[in-house]
């Protein structure tokens, strides 16, 4: 050997450090991280070595038990579930019985167990490769791929393992994360769904109730009951949270099944996550709020949960939609000023209208108010509504309304409202927020605006229509929540 050259040392593996859970910035690591812990009633930050220990202890258990079941039998469902997950493990692969033991005899049951165990145990440290953790930086316990760590990236982009490679190296913990997050998921039997959030304190609350209720899953292996849509789930989760929510919250729908690879990610940013949630959107205007959403085929929570997920726009245009067949009733007076008073901080917290442009709308509608509640019949409101859709018509019906606007005479004993509300029907302010014609405008939120200010300023004037028109109209009014929406809302006012 040269003088220069210094000998080489090999560094004994620190086992230690494969006992310390970490979060890294993967989000279905972070999911199955909090799930593991929750298994032991801790969380990752308290999760001491002994503590890990026995929550892996629990998990392998798990799989130990259902390793020798049928996942079409009563007890399977924990079985048919881990397919999704982890594909051809030693716990579900279709040939496990198949072939013979390191003894040369045919495998049993007791050798299917065996080789589960073997699968989540830590690999010997001789074997280890010279490689550091994809996700959190410690030596590495090997190379993995499909089999143990769930797609990140949907099929379309690539999978875990590139080609060439010998997988993704990965640490004890951020391993035994990956294989603990059936029990933070949403299982059905096939595609799952589960919440994230970089709030730590929500991400802890949300995976720790359902791995509470996986955990009873896991150790009878019988399916979970029937859930409702995992949007609703989602939703139940927000207006349960009673803390303030730091951060956005992310629906994962993902399956690792060999036959269809799934991930998609629906996000709800950090305002519209914490409008949601039970801090605010409480009170009586949150059920007029599932109500505006349901159809005769759909129950409003879960459509208010797609849209929320989806297309949060929608929230206010539908909002606005129920209003304009509820003010046909003059008993849900008080429904429409809660939904009117709820979709005011949706404008404000959610959308973050600016309060001046609001003062402009308002006062628009106030003026447009004004005008039609001289009219007992839907015409006006019709023409409103058909307008807002199409904003060159909307341009013409405002010059048309604006040019009576400025006839009437202030001093006209019905016209008082005008020298309270001065200058003309629409500002040059106002015609910009409600026409404005570049890409990136919001118009069409301020239009939605401009609908709920008409029909809120005529409830304060006492407008509704009469006699047959009323209950025309209310014929096309779908007043009640459905079984489901009145199930959802009853049990969590209960918990209030």
């Amino acid at each position: 050997m040269s003088p220069t050259e210094s000998p080489v040392t090999e560094t004994t593996p620190d086992v230690a450090e494969q006992y310390r859970l970490t979060l890294t910035p993967h989000p279905l690591q972070r999911i199955g991280a909090y799930a593991l812990a929750a298994l032991v009633e801790s969380t990752p930050a308290d999760l001491t070595a002994d503590r890990f220990r026995a929550a892996v202890e629990r998990m392998t258990g798990d799989a130990v038990r259902a390793s020798v079941r049928e996942s079409k039998a009563p007890d399977g469902f924990w079985q048919k579930a881990s397919l999704s997950f982890f594909p051809n493990a030693p716990m579900n692969h279709p040939g496990r019985y198949k072939g013979k033991n390191e003894k040369g005899e045919p495998k049993t049951a007791r050798d299917v167990q065996e080789a589960t165990r073997r699968w989540l145990s830590l690999p010997d440290p001789a074997t280890w490769p010279d490689a550091d953790c994809a996700l959190c930086g410690r030596r590495a316990v090997g190379w993995y791929g499909k089999q143990d760590m769930p797609l990140a990236e949907s099929q379309a982009y690539r999978n875990t393992t590139p080609r060439g490679h010998e997988g993704t190296a990965l640490c004890h913990p951020c391993l035994c994360s990956f294989r603990a997050l059936p029990y933070g998921s949403q299982l059905t039997g096939g595609t799952s769904t589960a919440l994230h959030s970089w709030d730590e304190r929500f991400t802890a609350y949300t995976v720790g109730r359902r791995a509470d209720l996986n955990a009873g899953v896991a150790a009878t292996g019988a399916a979970p009951a029937r859930e409702h849509a995992r949007e609703v789930v989602a939703l139940k989760a927000l207006r349960g949270y009673a803390e303030p929510l730091r951060a956005g919250v992310d629906l994962l729908v993902f399956n690792n099944n060999n036959r269809g690879q799934v991930l998609e990610r629906h996000h709800l940013d950090q305002p519209l996550a914490e409008w949601l949630s039970g801090r605010h959107a409480a009170g009586p205007g949150f059920r007029v709020l599932v109500r505006a959403h349901a159809t005769a085929r759909t129950s409003g929570y879960v459509a208010l949960g797609r849209n929320a997920f989806r297309a949060p726009e929608r929230i206010l245009g539908t909002s606005a939609r129920w209003l304009l067949r509820a003010a046909a009733v003059p008993e849900l007076r008080e429904d429409r000023r809660s939904l009117s008073a709820l979709l005011r901080t949706f404008a404000e917290k959610v959308m973050q209208v600016q309060e001046k442009d609001l003062a402009e709308i308002r006062a628009v509608a106030r003026k447009l108010a004004y005008r039609l509640s001289k009219e007992e019949s839907w015409s006006g409101l019709k023409q409103l509504r058909m307008h807002l859709r199409e904003p060159a018509g909307l341009r013409r019906w405002l010059t048309s309304e604006g040019i009576t606007w400025a006839c009437l005479d202030p001093e006209g004993s019905e016209n008082g409202v005008k020298k309270e509300l001065e200058g003309p029907l629409v500002s040059e302010r106002a015609y910009l927020l409600l026409l404005d014609p570049s890409p990136n405008s919001r118009a069409w939120l301020h239009r939605d605006l401009l609908l709920v200010g008409v029909l809120e300023e005529l409830d304060r004037l006492g407008w509704h229509l009469k006699g047959d028109r009323a209950e025309e109209a209310m014929k096309e009014l779908h007043r009640d929540t459905n079984d489901e929406d009145n199930e959802l809302l009853s049990d969590e006012e209960g918990k209030r």
